[in-house]
C-alpha cells in the first residue's frame, strides 16, 4: 500500500472516463468510505455503503451511466466525479492517499467549467457529513438535511444546492 502524498504540488489530470476505470473506481470509493468516512460514520454504516460483496456489475453498470471525469496523478487514479445534464453530482470520491493535495478542487473547478460550457445554473448533490464542509467552501448550501438507508443503516447526508 502506497504512503499518503503531502506533496501539495502534483500534476493533476482530469479526463474523461472509459469502460476500463470502473474497476478502479469501485477500489477507490471502497477504501475512501472504510478509511476516510468512517470518522463521521459507524463501523455498521460504513460497511452498508461499501460492503465486501458489492457486485461489480451494477457498480460497472453506474459508472457506464454516470460517466465520471476521472482525476489522475502521475497515471494513477486518485478521484473521480461526474455532472449529469440536471447538474447533479451523483458521485464525487478523492483517493484515500490523496486527501489535501488538491484532487477535490481540481474535479470541483472541472464540474463548474463543465456545467458552465453546458449552460448549467444550478448545482445539486446528496452530500456526506464528511464531505459536507468541502462542499460549503466551494459555495454549496445545505437545502435539506436527509435520512438515506442502505442496507438496513440509515445514513444522514444533505441536499446541498448551488446556484450560480
Amino acid at each position: 500500500m502506497r504512503e499518503p502524498h503531502t506533496d501539495t504540488t502534483l500534476a493533476i489530470n482530469i479526463r474523461q472516463y472509459c469502460v476500463a476505470d470502473a474497476i478502479h473506481t469501485w477500489a477507490l470509493f471502497f477504501h475512501t468510505i472504510r478509511h476516510v468516512n468512517i470518522r463521521d460514520y459507524s463501523h455498521e454504516q460504513v460497511m452498508a455503503w461499501a460492503p465486501d460483496d458489492f457486485d461489480l456489475s451494477v457498480w460497472q453498470q453506474k459508472m457506464d451511466k454516470i460517466a465520471p471525469f476521472i482525476a489522475e496523478i502521475n497515471g494513477v487514479i486518485v478521484g473521480y466525479a461526474d455532472l449529469q445534464a440536471d447538474g447533479y453530482i451523483d458521485h464525487f470520491f478523492c483517493h484515500h492517499q490523496y486527501q489535501g493535495v488538491g484532487v477535490g478542487k481540481a474535479l470541483m473547478q472541472h464540474i463548474f467549467m463543465q456545467g458552465q460550457l453546458a449552460g448549467i445554473m444550478r448545482f445539486y448533490s446528496d452530500v456526506s457529513l464528511t464531505a459536507k464542509h468541502f462542499y460549503q467552501h466551494f459555495g454549496f448550501e445545505v437545502d435539506k438535511q436527509q435520512e438515506v438507508l442502505i442496507h438496513d443503516e440509515k445514513l444522514i447526508n444533505f441536499r446541498m444546492i448551488k446556484v450560480v
